[in-house]
């Protein structure tokens, strides 16, 4: 991502958000819809080898943070999931059990399907009064998640997010309630960026 142009990316912003584009001419406005799944990439520095155990990368702290100011904070919140990949093993041995992606496609479905069923849309596409409702939190929890996003620093429109991805991974789990396990997980994959 960030070998684009940051007003490049700056301009993801409202279809990201609002799942529309609008063309403004000099003959009026038109509104094309653009509800669109985002999935982008960047190195941890220009190099690519940051935190890389080969000591390789050179870049200065300066560079590292040019980079990665590419990426404004309000783009940044509205990416719901934001994954550190560390290097691949050059091992050509397996690795473990793994689950088969027909095992994954039927989680993810029956998932959908709870989502669905339960309230008629998929879970990122909640509006506010139907996150309240559908991804309510005891007391407890909801305190514990308010302070980590003051600990984090994160936005309300990041803790929102947290909540919909915990409301999806409880619905990957067939649980009924989103508890402080899927929080954290949520949470965790927001915290590395």
């Amino acid at each position: 991502m960030p070998e684009f142009d940051r007003k490049v990316l700056e301009v993801l912003r409202e279809p990201l958000e609002g799942g529309e584009i609008v063309i403004a001419r000099a003959n009026g406005r038109v509104r094309f819809p653009a509800r669109f799944q985002l999935v982008a990439a960047m190195n941890p520095c220009p190099c690519g080898y940051l935190g890389d155990p080969s000591g390789r990368c050179r870049c200065s702290p300066e560079q590292i943070q040019r980079y990665r100011a590419k990426l404004s904070g309000p783009l940044l919140d509205r990416i719901d999931l934001h994954l550190t990949v560390s290097r691949e093993s050059t091992s050509l041995a397996p690795s473990g059990p793994t689950t088969s992606s027909a095992e994954l496609a039927t989680q993810v479905a029956a998932a959908r399907q709870r989502q669905l069923t339960r309230q008629g849309c998929a879970n990122a596409f909640l509006t506010l009064k139907k996150m309240h409702q559908y991804c309510a939190l005891s007391p407890e929890d909801q305190a514990w998640l308010e302070k980590a996003g003051e600990r984090l620093n994160l936005s309300l429109r990041a803790l929102h997010r947290i909540l919909k991805v915990a409301r999806t991974l409880a619905d990957l789990q067939q649980a009924d309630s989103i508890a402080r396990p899927h929080l954290a997980e949520a949470l965790q994959y927001r915290a590395g960026h």
